[in-house]
């Protein structure tokens, strides 16, 4: 039996208890049984078993349905999100993606064949395996996002069932690494999974409410929407036991902020890359952005100050960079950290840091103050070269009141800023623009915002 046949024997077992629950309507574990032996059947018939192949779709039943079909067959799954036409191409290059499929409102199976040819030598040596694979994409923050193979019996070798759940809202996406842990975590322990495909605050804490959820996870970003919004105070949100929060640095403001508004609800820091999935954390308080990292597979050591990882189910490879790992597996996240005995903070990534000067500067830092301006909805930080200094620190602003101008928000950073941060890791320029920060993940994407510019 393979890790595959493993896992969905799990669902025989829960048999008729409720898996998922969409748009008020709950599907048993029965259910996706019966609809992955049909999905199976259709893709069977068109001939599609050993290709690499996308589908396009938000979380629902029929969709997950058909990502375990497509797995058996073992095709090469690529998880496609909500992405605009631009960053479509990038994807289908990348992974040389020969089929596109999606499910129509009639529950029918809508096939695009590309007739891509696999040349991609990372991808043809794996096709010629016995494994089934998925590809998960970078965010692109700093640039072109990066194609990540991963071997799914090594991926579904981490979960076993008799473990806890808890009812648990799938705001992370099917494209991402947090959202396929959390979809793999309950199914494979029989817990229930609230499905959405409206990630607004007020949303949310409808779904919470209605659907009785206890475990929320959830970005920084999203988080600190939340809290802006005040929809939580709209709603019986007693259920909610843990929040737990990744894909992201998160501001020490928005974390005290959200301990105040939720005092009886443990606050559980998450820490992930796509490269090596979901690891095993613990949270020193609710309050405290200081985290134990490891166990259960995963081994850690710090580098000059970098965060490596080394863990048996990492992905096989990139397919558009370099393979990353030394000679012993190990591999270099990026991340810059500060440890406390066993703790570890996770500061920012090496490659987003400013050096002024010769001084070092995370924008994670400056956008923490700027935040808590009554004047800024949204701000994102970055560098820009500088003949004198090396960089400058510049920072994008969706103000509060659209009717500021770039001139009058400068001198009121430069102001609040004065006694909060060094003068060096003040904006020197600031630009106004009125667009979301985030994508789909509820994520910041910096080059993204560099190029509203």
């Amino acid at each position: 039996m393979n890790n595959l046949e493993r896992f969905l024997s799990y669902f025989a077992d829960y048999d008729h208890k409720t898996a998922l629950i969409l748009n008020n309507r709950n599907y048993s574990y029965n259910w996706i049984l019966e609809r992955i032996e049909y999905w199976s059947y259709i893709l069977s018939e068109e001939g599609i078993e050993k290709s690499v192949v996308g589908f396009q779709g938000d979380y629902s039943p029929e969709i997950i349905a058909l990502f375990f079909a497509l797995m058996g067959l073992k095709n090469i799954l690529v998880p496609l999100g909500v992405i605009n036409q631009q960053e479509q191409k990038r994807y289908f290059d990348i992974a040389n993606l020969r089929y596109i499929l999606s499910i129509d409102q009639a529950e029918k199976l809508v096939i695009e064949d590309l007739k891509t040819i696999v040349d991609n030598t990372t991808l043809s040596q794996f096709i010629k395996g016995e494994s089934a694979g998925i590809i998960l994409f970078s965010s692109g923050s700093t640039g072109t996002p990066k194609g990540m193979l991963h071997d799914c019996d090594k991926l579904l070798s981490k979960y076993n069932h008799g473990r806890k759940t808890l009812n648990t809202l799938a705001f992370l996406s099917l494209d991402h690494i947090g959202g396929i842990n959390t979809l793999l975590y309950q199914l494979s322990n029989g817990g229930i999974t609230v499905l959405t495909d409206d990630r607004k605050p007020e949303n949310i804490c409808q779904l919470i409410e209605t659907c009785h959820i206890e475990l929320l996870p959830v970005s920084p970003t999203f988080l600190n929407l939340l809290l802006m919004s005040e929809s939580y105070k709209n709603y019986d949100l007693s259920s909610l036991k843990i929040i737990s929060y990744g894909t992201e640095v998160m501001p020490e403001n928005t974390l005290l902020a959200l301990a105040n508004a939720f005092p009886g609800v443990s606050l559980k820091q998450t820490y992930g890359l796509s490269e090596l999935g979901i690891l095993p954390t613990k949270s020193e308080s609710s309050e405290s952005k200081w985290v134990k990292l490891g166990g259960e597979d995963y081994q850690v050591k710090i580098v000059d100050n970098i965060l490596w990882i080394k863990t048996n189910s990492a992905m096989v490879s990139y397919l558009n960079a370099p393979y990353p790992y030394d000679d012993q597996g190990w591999l270099n996240t990026g991340d810059v950290v500060e440890t406390k005995g066993d703790y570890f903070k996770i500061l920012g990534r090496q490659s987003e840091m400013i050096i002024v000067g010769g001084l070092k500067v995370f924008p994670q830092e400056i956008e923490n103050i700027l935040i808590q301006m009554p004047e800024i909805d949204q701000v994102t930080v970055f560098g820009e070269a500088n003949a004198i200094t090396g960089n400058i620190v510049v920072a994008v602003v969706k103000p509060t009141d659209l009717s500021i101008d770039a001139r009058k928000m400068r001198q009121l950073i430069q102001s609040y800023c004065q006694e909060k941060l060094q003068s060096y890791k003040i904006p020197v320029k600031v630009y106004l623009h009125s667009s979301e920060h985030h994508n789909h993940r509820y994520k910041k994407i910096r080059s993204q915002v560099k190029e509203m510019l």
